[in-house]
């Protein structure tokens, strides 16, 4: 067993509580469902976001998940690069699996496409 990183990032269109936590279970859900992994298998879930969203904690919206209360979770802001993508949340679990690299599905969502244009489609 290995223990891999599964990227993810999705964007919102406003600072704002119930959008931010939407947004971070839709992309989390996509993460999961893709990779087929179950909280169980996830050894934690680093979160960041930009400077712009402020609203509340990204966190918060996983911690309310069924079966996500013992998986460790982390926020941090993003490094303000200056032109960087705005209202951008990002997700690195890191999962235990058997499954290769190549095998892992990275999810980005919205405008965060832009991120990795070679990944955006992958779960699909």
């Amino acid at each position: 067993m290995y223990n891999r990183g599964i990227r993810g990032a999705t964007t919102v269109a406003n600072n704002e509580e119930n959008e931010i936590l939407e947004a971070t279970c839709l992309l989390l859900a996509e993460i999961v469902s893709y990779n087929e992994v179950q909280p169980e298998d996830i050894s934690n879930v680093w979160i960041t976001v930009t400077h712009d969203l402020n609203a509340t904690f990204p966190a918060k919206a996983i911690r309310q998940l069924d079966g996500w209360d013992m998986v460790p979770l982390m926020c941090s802001l993003e490094i303000p690069v200056e032109g960087g993508l705005p209202k951008c949340i990002r997700l690195m679990v890191q999962v235990n699996t058997v499954k290769t690299q190549r095998e892992i599905k990275h999810v980005y969502l919205n405008g965060a496409q832009a991120l990795r244009p070679d990944l955006a489609s992958q779960g699909k």
